[in-house]
């Protein structure tokens, strides 16, 4: 049976689900199948399984799937200089922060009513703020009874290492098959500017013996997750000039050890974060030093450029948060699971993944055939979907994309400061965004004012809204075929 046309946009807002539901019948794809057109021919079936519907372990997948993140496991084993776990803070984006901790109960409950308004969801990941396997019983009680209600959602941890050994065998029966580690060093002379202390077999270690313990641990966790097949992600903060030029080296230490992902993330350092780094100075990388230390590890492990550096309780897509929307005051005491906004929205998906690989397809024939043409970088303002398909003025991030002979790759992403707010745009604020675009030659959105493109051109940016709603890829290609085209009619001139 054929889907009909259903925009994704009408169904995330929830917009007339009932006629909907009723035009999509009872046929169309299983969650099983769903989206497999995607696949890449070099990807083994089983593993494409595990990764096609979660948008941390596939780019393609984050345009049109979301994760959830329940702070349910407030206890660290270890201090790390970049790091300051605060609650009770809204306005915040970064790991470790929450506005509220969790019961495994409530978070259950939350899980439920996330489920059933949000059908992106595909994931729930527990992150802390402190470590998933130190505070191990809270972590595997809200798995468990999560799991009994929704048994199709993917379950992963982010976990600092220390204590994952100890808990890789349950881990593999409850069928959790992505784990997040953060490891920042193999070296342990690097760690000790890193960690000042863990708490390891009941006792506080400080100095190159904390180090070496966390070294340790991380590598025998890593491998021991390999052997059982389960997925792992390895995140790594960098810190320009303790372990920039050193992540070359984990990045070849964690592929040896069957890691899937390897993800360089920006330190965030700003003093008013109370973190050590913060509070002595340490910078954070430009995007441009992140972008060409990526660069240098293709190659090795498998890099990830998508990630958010999502807060500990952060609900949606990749790039937004609708945590608030979703705190414990605004939840039903009792809720009951419906699964039928999400199994339409996987349908709708799967239609949508098909057309837009194809695009995809087409978009990177045309691209590498502008042979001797010099790399572009283009940034795109989206909501989801795989489209150019935000305003200029509304974005608070934007996705940068390589173009080039080689094909069109997703380089990563700039967060800036929403421009325009109440109809008015801000000088200071675009100033802002100016910045954030370093090394970008254009600029895609849905739709922009003459004054931001103005001030755009005369920083060097080109701006254009004449792709707005196309496919990323497809705007891009035309775009860069238009580009070379010029640049090789001006040189031959």
């Amino acid at each position: 049976m054929s889907l009909p046309m259903i925009s994704l946009d009408s169904l995330v807002s929830g917009v007339s689900l009932e006629d909907m539901l009723a035009k999509a019948g009872s046929g169309g794809c299983s969650s099983s199948s769903c989206g497999s057109s995607a696949r890449p021919e070099d990807m083994d079936e089983a593993i494409w399984e595990k990764i096609k519907d979660h948008p941390c372990y596939s780019e393609e997948a984050h345009h049109y799937f979301a994760r959830m993140h329940v702070a349910v496991a407030p206890a660290c084993n270890i201090q790390c200089n970049y790091c300051n776990r605060k609650y009770d803070c809204a306005n915040e984006s970064r790991p470790g922060v929450v506005s509220e901790k969790l019961t495994p109960d409530q978070a259950t409950r939350k899980v439920i009513t996330v489920a059933n308004e949000v059908p992106q969801l595909s994931v729930l990941g527990i992150a802390g703020p402190g470590d998933a396997c130190y505070d191990w019983k809270k972590t595997k009680a809200t798995f468990e009874a999560v799991s009994k209600d929704i048994r199709d959602i993917k379950l992963c941890i982010s976990t600092n290492g220390l204590a994952l050994p100890d808990h890789v065998d349950e881990l593999a029966e409850m069928n959790v098959d992505h784990v997040t580690i953060t490891i920042n060093m193999v070296d342990p002379e690097i760690g000790v500017k890193i960690y000042p202390w863990i708490f390891y077999q009941n006792k506080r270690w400080t100095g190159l013996e904390a180090s070496k313990i966390l070294h340790e641990r991380q590598m025998l966790g890593l491998e021991m997750l390999t052997t059982r097949g389960i997925l792992t992600k390895i995140n790594s903060v960098m810190i320009p000039g303790i372990n920039d030029e050193h992540l070359l080296e984990v990045n070849k230490w964690v592929k040896q050890r069957g890691a899937f992902l390897h993800n360089v993330m920006p330190l965030i350092s700003d003093p008013a974060h109370g973190t050590h780094f913060g509070l002595t100075g340490q910078r954070g990388p430009r995007a441009m030093e992140l972008k060409a230390l990526q660069d240098k590890l293709e190659g090795g492990a498998k890099l990830m450029r998508h990630c958010r550096q999502c807060r500990a309780d952060a609900v949606g897509l990749l790039g937004e948060d609708r945590g608030q929307e979703f705190t414990l005051d605004q939840i039903p005491e009792e809720v009951t699971y419906d699964p039928k906004k999400r199994d339409l929205y996987r349908e709708v998906v799967a239609q949508e993944r098909g057309d837009h690989i194809e695009a995809k397809k087409a978009a990177e024939a045309i691209v590498k055939d502008s042979l001797d043409a010099r790399p572009m970088l283009v940034a795109i303002a989206t909501k989801g979907g795989g489209r150019i398909n935000e305003h200029f003025g509304h974005a608070r991030e934007f996705m940068v994309y390589e173009a080039s002979p080689k094909g069109i790759h997703f380089s990563g992403h700039r967060k800036v400061e929403q421009y325009c707010l109440g109809g008015w745009g801000e000088d200071a604020t675009l100033d802002g965004v100016i910045a954030a675009l370093e090394g970008v030659d254009v600029v895609l959105c849905a739709k922009i004012g003459s004054c931001p493109s103005d001030q755009l051109a005369e920083a060097g940016i080109r701006a254009s809204d004449a792709y707005g709603y196309e496919y990323i890829e497809t705007a891009i290609s035309a775009l860069y075929a238009a580009e070379t085209g010029m640049e090789l009619l001006a040189a031959s001139a």
